[in-house]
């Protein structure tokens, strides 16, 4: 009979160590990952920032009278218009490349990267609408699709990080 009460004892005791291993491993991995997806939005929420930023850089500097810009057609697309840059300009170029390439890089959902890639090419046109007019006259469709473009990336991009959609109404969205 001792033996018996020992025995039970023992199996309690492994069971309950094994049980509480088992919890313990499995809080920390519920910890790891949730430690891993915030360690990645905030990756990714910088790498958006930056994105925004080298874009909005671009723009503005399409936008400057001073910038001396000249266009071409797209060899293998013909009803698109390559804008290039001088070496004063060239830097915001490349900076709004490598930076969309980065937010390609970390980005999770194809929507966010599609918006991303449609925010570049609308940028392009502004762009290259700005090598055949003067600052002032650049066509205000041409604004309009941008900013419908940026709308699109900031909603896709608030999505994969988890933010609450933003309001469509006119204060919600700043346009250049």
């Amino acid at each position: 009979m001792n033996f018996i009460s020992n025995g039970v004892t023992a199996l309690v005791t492994l069971l309950a160590v094994i049980l509480g291993a088992w919890l313990s491993t499995r809080n920390q991995d519920r910890f790891w990952w949730r430690e891993h997806a915030r360690q990645w939005r905030d990756v990714r929420l910088a790498v958006y920032r930056d994105f925004l930023t080298a874009y909005r850089e671009y723009v503005a500097f399409a936008r400057d009278p001073a910038a001396n810009i000249s266009a071409i057609q797209h060899p293998t697309r013909p009803e698109r218009v390559m804008p290039f840059f001088d070496e004063i300009g060239r830097p915001y170029m490349e900076r709004l490349e490598a930076a969309k390439t980065s937010a390609r890089l970390v980005s999770e959902h194809p929507a966010t990267v599609n918006a991303a890639d449609q925010l570049v090419n609308r940028a392009r046109m502004i762009a290259a609408a700005r090598a055949e007019h003067d600052a002032g006259a650049l066509p205000s469709q041409r604004f309009q699709e941008l900013w419908a473009a940026e709308r699109d990336f900031l909603a896709a991009a608030r999505q994969e990080l988890g933010l609450s959609p933003m309001s469509h109404g006119a204060a919600g969205w700043v346009q250049l």
